[in-house]
């Protein structure tokens, strides 16, 4: 059996990034583990510092289960350099080259919409881009079924 993966977001801003990666995953709020009913609550179980609050963290997952969790935590230090690893968002890949660019541009638009910025575009293949906090992410189309 393949191992499962999550994926950890460092940030300034939890609230912030986490309103952008639900918009561009689809996500939702991961529910608190059992037993807790809240995420304060889970999160007290580990006896954190005082200055620690729920709204230092969010945790989305995917509400049909199969993409991976994203966990996005704040951090004191800033990013001081490029992602080594970055999510790519793929849009439906059937369809003649021209369709297919245009639903990834279409999909890069709704992105900025929601907060991204466009850092470069790879005319029809993919565009990358930046979510709020300058974590770079692709769009590009999947490979056609």
């Amino acid at each position: 059996m393949a191992a499962r993966i999550d994926l950890t977001l460092d940030c300034a801003d939890a609230s912030v990034l986490a309103a952008f990666w639900k918009t561009a995953l689809g996500y939702v709020d991961e529910p608190p583990p059992a037993p807790f009913t809240t995420r304060e609550e889970w999160l007290a179980s580990f006896d954190p510092p005082e200055d620690d609050s729920a709204d230092d963290g969010a945790w989305l997952c995917d509400p049909d289960g199969a993409g991976p969790r994203l966990s996005i935590l704040k951090v004191p230090e800033p990013r001081t350099a490029k992602n080594r690893l970055h999510i790519d968002i793929r849009v439906p890949g059937h369809g003649t080259p021209g369709e297919r660019w245009q639903r990834i541009r279409a999909e890069a638009d709704r992105l900025v919409r929601a907060g991204g910025r466009v850092v470069e575009e790879f005319d029809g293949h993919h565009i990358v881009m930046a979510d709020p906090e300058g974590n770079v992410f692709c769009v590009a189309a999947a490979p056609a079924a």
